[in-house]
């Protein structure tokens, strides 16, 4: 990017960003609250799954105290659907470090910022910037293809000359009066024009007039990302067990995958309808009747379960498992089921 385009790069980004950003409840009023927990439910999901997630939290939980107060089991109902739970169990060990170390309030440096549970580089930049108008980058992985786009950079987006690069440019082009705009101006033009693989919109882009990449021709192949190992598969057998209208869950440890959350009882492995019988018969299950379901995968980072269900009328509560018996309307309402297991909560 020559001198003449690097000056006129901030200006055009953000003439199409003042045009053309989302109005988004969290920036209506840049409160570092709100900006904290968008934020966090942003890293790894959908904007368009996070906004109802986002209102509905925030009226549920309209402040650091209140965050710091709620119960564990209403903060995972609160965050049922989103997946990788232990986001939500962060903000609240942040919030209770918060109100007893710095007066309920989020601080405005990011050395502070980075101490507190769930926050990293990103998100400290993020509330620093747009919250308190502070000159730090954000740097995620739209600004990273925007910015090795605009500067033809074949690193790795992995590798941390790559990252320290994209920083270095982002601050050297970053208006000091608006270094949350340009911020956020970087993450919006990302997420609306310069897209993911071979997708990017460069007939509409504003900045090809000083984008290597597409002056060059190298779209293809920039960024460059190393390409993620094979996922692990888990085969499970999934059993709603029914008696009468009560439904039975059981709680997931307090640490690892998914902890603290209630699921449907599982084994390792797909049983036949004729294997589960004989499970039932060691384990002292007395099952009236056995409809098998569909079957149903859910993909984690680095996992994929891949399930088969059975959906099971006992004849009495069975004294072998620890359950919690639970209505369908107290399911929906109260207990936290992820969303692994979403297939099967269709058929309750």
């Amino acid at each position: 990017m020559n001198k003449q385009s690097l000056q006129k790069f901030p200006d055009a980004l953000l003439t199409w960003y003042d045009a053309n950003k989302r109005l988004l409840p969290f920036r209506l009023h840049p409160d570092p609250y709100h900006i904290w927990v968008s934020e966090i439910m942003l890293q790894q999901t959908r904007m368009e799954t996070v906004l109802p997630y986002f209102e509905r939290f925030i009226q549920a939980v309209p402040s650091i105290e209140a965050l710091a107060n709620i119960s564990d089991d209403k903060l995972l109902k609160l965050w049922q659907g989103l997946g990788y739970y232990s986001r939500a169990k962060n903000l609240k060990k942040a919030a209770v470090i918060l109100c007893e170390q710095y007066g309920g309030q989020l601080p405005a440096d990011t050395n502070e910022l980075i101490k507190l549970p769930g926050i990293g580089p990103y998100t400290a930049g993020a509330i620093a910037s747009i919250a308190y108008g502070k000159k730090i980058a954000a740097i995620d992985g739209n600004v990273l293809r925007v910015v090795t786009r605009l500067t033809a950079n074949k690193g790795d987006i992995a590798d941390k000359k790559t990252i320290a690069a994209v920083e270095k440019f982002v601050l050297k082009n970053m208006p000091e009066h608006r270094c949350g705009d340009f911020n956020q101006a970087m993450m919006e033009f990302g997420a609306l024009i310069c897209l993911p693989n071979t997708l990017p919109k460069c007939s509409e882009c504003p900045l090809s007039f000083c984008c290597k990449a597409y002056i060059n021709n190298l779209l293809d192949i920039i960024p460059v990302k190393t390409a993620k190992p094979n996922r692990k598969i888990e085969k499970k057998t999934v059993f709603i067990f029914a008696f009468e209208d009560e439904y039975a869950l059981q709680k997931r440890p307090a640490s690892g995958l998914l902890s603290s959350l209630f699921e449907f009882y599982n084994i390792e492995g797909h049983l036949s309808e004729a294997e589960c019988k004989h499970f039932f018969i060691q384990q002292g299950i007395q099952a009236d009747s056995i409809r098998p379901l569909p079957k149903a995968k859910h993909i984690f980072t680095h996992l994929e379960w891949h399930m088969q269900g059975y959906f099971v009328s006992l004849k009495h509560k069975p004294q072998c498992v620890t359950f919690v018996w639970a209505k369908k309307e107290e399911i929906q309402k109260i207990y936290s089921i992820p969303s692994a297991f979403k297939a099967y909560l269709q058929n309750l």
